[in-house]
């Protein structure tokens, strides 16, 4: 019995120290293409490195050096760096963890999925592929830290930066017209997006 009691106890203390874990590190992109430095090897024009859209930690809307930056549609850029400008007045860092993505580098991410989640139809519901990505098209831009996320739920619209999936608080996209009359209704997730499926 008292073997039973130690190993519930230890049980307890390992689920415990999960959920603290899992709570220190916050809401995560479920496939993150951040990254402070290139995966091993990769050259300047391999589609897993910078050149190709994998963006450096720290990486805001003003570093033009970034091509995960630069590429970006610049209507989408000078809403963004409006909305990140008056955010800072108030406190609040938004850091840019995703933005324009090399039609390769968006497919490795694609493959990635695959094996994480086991089958391409679940992968779809996190990564688009090369040639229907907002984020190949640089219309997308995958925003941080978490606690950017109250401001921008509050204050994007006004810059027309709008949530476009309810499983990505973190990925918005430019539509002008939420200005006047607020963001549209999100899809669930990309596999609803009629664009995912051209």
């Amino acid at each position: 019995m008292q073997l039973l009691r130690r190993r519930r106890a230890a049980a307890a203390a390992v689920l415990v120290a999960v959920v603290a874990l899992v709570a220190a590190l916050g809401p995560r992109s479920p496939v993150s293409s951040s990254s402070s430095s290139p995966w091993p090897g990769a050259e300047q024009g391999d589609a897993r490195g910078e050149a190709g859209g994998a963006i450096p930690d720290g990486t805001t809307v003003f570093d033009d050096d970034v091509p995960g930056v630069a590429n970006l549609d610049p209507t989408l850029l000078r809403a963004l760096r409006r909305a990140a400008t008056d955010a800072a007045a108030g406190g609040v860092a938004l850091v840019v963890n995703s933005g324009w993505r090399s039609p390769g580098y968006e497919d490795r991410l694609r493959h990635e999925a695959i094996a994480k989640y086991g089958s391409e139809a679940q992968a779809a519901r996190w990564v688009a592929t090369g040639t229907t990505s907002a984020h190949v098209s640089g219309d997308a831009v995958d925003l941080g830290p978490a606690a950017a996320t109250p401001w921008l739920s509050e204050h994007g619209a006004a810059y027309g930066l709008c949530q476009i999936y309810g499983n990505e608080p973190w990925h918005y996209e430019l539509r002008p017209e939420p200005v006047a009359r607020g963001c549209p209704p999100m899809y669930p997730d990309p596999t609803y997006d009629p664009r995912m499926h051209r």
